[in-house]
């Protein structure tokens, strides 16, 4: 593992851990709304909003990053098995860079909205109250940009991988 590699891992394995434990409290929560609303009849207010804005957001896109670092994406090998190794891996940074620039387009747009959700301060209405939801807009370019960065990471490694091996040449 090469030091950019190892710089990237950590934050992409930290903010999968916060995923975990979202998800905990999420359950947690909806679990004490169920209590409450079953035994005393006074269900915690809001807790469909919180979940939806603040639970759910994180659970589902922190963890992309790590999904690539462990390599859990669907890889169809159907016209690439009989490939040597060095041209997979210069299809697999191929693969990587396109990837980069469709995360990228992601993290751009998700990040111009964060910050227009940010400016005109986002609420949602929440019983007879309102509930800040723009903090909750910066987990998608947070996501999309650490994907983006994971991905670069390996693409660079694909290519430097694919330079050093060589091909023996047949008399």
């Amino acid at each position: 593992m090469n030091n950019m590699q190892s710089k990237i891992d950590g934050p992409v394995r930290l903010v999968m851990y916060v995923a975990g434990t979202v998800t905990v409290l999420m359950m947690l929560h909806i679990t004490a709304d169920v209590f409450m609303r079953q035994v005393f009849n006074a269900p915690i207010t809001g807790t469909f909003e919180i979940a939806a804005n603040y639970y759910m957001v994180p659970v589902m896109y922190l963890p992309m990053a790590y999904v690539s670092l462990t390599e859990g994406q669907i890889i169809v090998e159907l016209f690439t098995r009989g490939f040597s190794e060095k041209t997979l891996l210069k299809w697999d940074a191929v693969v990587h860079g396109l990837t980069v620039i469709y995360v990228l387009i992601f993290t751009f747009y998700t990040g111009d909205m964060a910050i227009e959700q940010t400016v005109t301060g986002e609420v949602m209405e929440v019983g007879d109250d309102f509930m800040a939801v723009w903090p909750s807009r910066w987990m998608l370019p947070i996501a999309f940009g650490m994907m983006a960065l994971y991905h670069m990471v390996r693409m660079r490694q694909d290519v430097r991988r694919a330079g050093e091996i060589r091909v023996p040449i047949s008399a």
